[in-house]
């Protein structure tokens, strides 16, 4: 599920995923309780294992069996890196989308909102299908919404197709420049970002238990 799409724009491989500069760790203390700062703004480790919970919850009611539900939670990967990866790079396409006059109102959000919902068969429907296809819980549905819409809208302002590799590229050089003035800096134990290969690099540190991985099932004796 770490490499589901995040917009529709934003599909064409899970590299592109995100294309923000090398960010490179600070000194633990700089760190401490902080699993990303965008534009001087922190993104704590506790805002971020809440927005990981939201998922596994969201899992925990879609798939009340525990053997389904184990295997679905297994195919996540390492979903709180994926899951920052994600904060980040919404920020980075609203204030990307907000500096070129692209940025999406409430009534568009929530018009799109309403046609996903007809194609769906209705709103828990569609709320449990970008659950399962994109790994976002009912609660960010929103969110997600309006980073689909301003990469939508970012992409007819700059004048590119993204249905082609050309395209694509000019976009997300555009996010690229847009993150490098937002000064992004990401906590070690989650990883970098490789600005070439616009991609994480996951950091090299396999004593660090992800803290909100469930903990595994006890066997009986």
């Amino acid at each position: 599920m770490h490499r589901r799409r995040r917009t529709a724009l934003l599909v064409s491989s899970a590299a592109l995923l995100v294309a923000a500069p090398l960010l490179t760790g600070c000194g633990s203390d700089e760190h401490a309780g902080t699993a990303a700062v965008v534009d001087g703004q922190r993104i704590t480790v506790s805002q971020l294992q809440g927005r990981v919970q939201e998922i596994r919850d969201a899992l925990r009611d879609a798939v009340p069996d525990n053997t389904q539900y184990e295997q679905v939670v297994a195919k996540t990967g390492n979903l709180t890196r994926s899951t920052l990866q994600t904060m980040v790079i919404d920020q980075v396409v609203h204030r990307a989308a907000v500096d070129a006059d692209a940025a999406a109102s409430r009534k568009e959000i929530q018009q799109m909102r309403t046609g996903l919902e007809q194609q769906a068969g209705g709103a828990k429907a569609l709320e449990r299908g970008w659950l399962q296809q994109y790994g976002v819980a009912p609660e960010r549905l929103e969110e997600n919404l309006r980073t689909e819409l301003e990469a939508q809208k970012l992409a007819g302002k700059l004048g590119v197709d993204m249905n082609t590799q050309a395209g694509q590229n000019a976009f997300w050089k555009k996010i690229s420049t847009t993150a490098e003035h937002m000064n992004i800096d990401m906590n070690p134990r989650y990883g970098t970002w490789d600005a070439k290969k616009n991609s994480r690099v996951d950091a090299k540190t396999p004593w660090l238990r992800d803290v909100t991985a469930p903990a595994p099932s006890q066997q009986q004796a």
